[in-house]
This record gives structure tokens, C-alpha cells and sequence, in this order.
């Protein structure tokens, strides 16, 4: 578990990802968007762009006809704040260019 009192590094992210992933595919969502945001605010663009992608493809896996669908658990993931919706559209807003 990440130290709270300090951001998660992306590979800290990543690794929370991973195990997301097989067990939790909306958790993954959720991480992969900070992941997204994470590598972005590093200025690490390609892999920001990996990161808005692998959050979409995920996302096209969940509904996402009502608010209480697309409604994220968390307020934050490893110190990154989340939407209070995500979907493709609050994804594509937030990156534009990268998507």
C-alpha cells in the first residue's frame, strides 16, 4: 500500500494497476485514468497517451447509460483527484490532443 501522505509514483500506480486489473476491472478504469493524468503531469506525453488509451478500451467494457454507471468509487488514486463521472467523453475533455 502507498504511504497517503504522499503522492503514488507511476510505478507504484502501475503495479496497483496490474492487480486491479484481475480483479477489480472498474478499479482499473479508475487507476488508469491517474495514470494518464500522472504521466501527463510529468510531461511524459507517449505514455500519457498509453494511459488515456488503455482507459478508454476499458471503459468500452462498462455502461454507460445513467450517472450511477459511470459514477467513480473513489475521489482519488494515489493522490490523483478522479472525476466525479467517468466516461469516454470527461476522458476525451480532460486530454483532447492525447485521445
Amino acid at each position: 500500500m502507498t504511504n497517503q501522505t504522499r503522492p503514488a509514483s507511476a510505478e507504484e500506480l502501475e503495479s496497483i494497476f496490474q492487480r486491479e486489473l484481475a480483479t477489480d476491472r472498474w478499479a482499473a478504469v479508475e487507476t488508469s485514468y491517474a495514470l494518464a493524468v500522472r504521466h501527463r503531469d510529468l510531461g511524459d506525453w507517449p505514455a500519457s497517451r498509453e494511459w488515456v488509451e488503455q482507459c478508454l478500451r476499458l471503459l468500452k467494457g462498462f455502461p454507460s447509460e445513467t450517472e450511477e454507471q459511470v459514477a467513480a468509487t473513489r475521489t482519488s488514486v494515489g493522490g490523483v483527484p478522479l472525476p466525479t463521472y467517468l466516461h469516454s467523453g470527461v476522458v476525451k475533455g480532460r486530454f483532447g490532443d492525447l485521445t
